[in-house]
């Protein structure tokens, strides 16, 4: 029997059959394409494939976070079983959900004075807060207890890697992520931007690449840079995608002949629609236990 309840925000970019397999509860974000909303409910409202057509379209996107009303019905439905609760949200670095996610659990504490209810600015996005989300599941399996594995993270989390490249510069032109001079010359010459989350869970530019090839070797290289244990490196990998997933297979298969002591395989899932909103289709990323961010 689980010591305590882990509960995610739905931009951890799982799918929702691992989020029930591992018994975690979530807290959906939201968007909106055009004039319709829907929920981040791991593409079952929108598949992935459908919000990208419609982005390429020319319909607009918009997203907002989780409130604090709907944070503490999710941690009041957990708390209600008698069980303490540990968040791990969404990078405060992109994203405000952390604070309402904080207010919220500070509300509970009045109405549940005898539970623990511990809330992480996780500093990561789509399959990295995945992987972080992954790692504190499999301590709770072990039946450590919400205090060290709470410990455990606060320490941890900035030694988990993000990096990501993408192919098509449209929506991070239309997002101000990249100015537009920049991404007409970059899509001129083929320029594939390699990004990282540093550790205030920000995005930042590193290195330009010109062409895919390029981009998919330059970022299993810099996994050999930065991974524990260098090309020994024995913990997990994920990739996340938008609509690319050639591209995340030949990242994939890559580390799969670069690193031979993976725990397991690399496993690779879809951007979900909250991030997606923002990158559009083109995106890999990859994520990987490491040294500090």
């Amino acid at each position: 029997m689980d010591n305590f309840i882990l509960t995610t925000d739905s931009t951890a970019d799982m799918t929702q059959e691992y989020f029930d397999a591992r018994r975690i509860g979530i807290s959906y974000f939201h968007f909106r394409v055009g004039e319709d909303e829907y929920p981040d409910d791991c593409g079952k409202s929108m598949p992935p494939k459908e919000l990208y057509r419609r982005m390429l379209a020319g319909e607009i996107t918009k997203t907002s976070q989780v409130g604090v009303a709907e944070y503490i019905e999710l941690f009041r439905e957990k708390l209600e079983t008698g069980k303490d609760v540990l968040h791990i949200g969404f990078s405060g670095g992109i994203s405000g959900s952390f604070n309402g996610a904080r207010l919220a659990a500070e509300e509970l504490a009045v109405e549940f004075p005898e539970r623990k209810i511990y809330v992480v600015d996780s500093q990561a996005a789509s399959s990295g807060q995945g992987l972080l989300v992954d790692k504190v599941a499999d301590m709770r399996d072990e039946g450590k207890d919400i205090e060290e594995v709470y410990q455990w993270v606060e320490k941890e989390k900035n030694k988990l890697n993000h990096w990501f490249f993408s192919s098509d510069l449209t929506f991070y032109i239309r997002g101000g992520r990249v100015s537009k001079t920049a991404g007409f010359v970059g899509g001129l010459l083929g320029i594939c931007p390699l990004l990282h989350v540093n550790n205030e869970g920000k995005l930042i530019p590193c290195e330009k690449i010109r062409g895919k090839h390029k981009v998919i070797k330059r970022i299993v290289e810099v996994m050999k840079e930065h991974a524990q244990n260098g090309i020994n490196y024995s913990g997990k990998c994920f990739i996340s995608h938008s609509d690319c997933m050639e591209d995340a297979e030949a990242v994939a298969e890559l580390v799969r002949e670069t690193f031979p002591k993976l725990d397991g395989d690399v496993q690779i899932f879809p951007i979900g629609a909250l991030i997606g909103s923002h990158t559009g289709p083109g995106t890999v990323a990859l994520f990987f236990w490491g040294d500090e961010k």
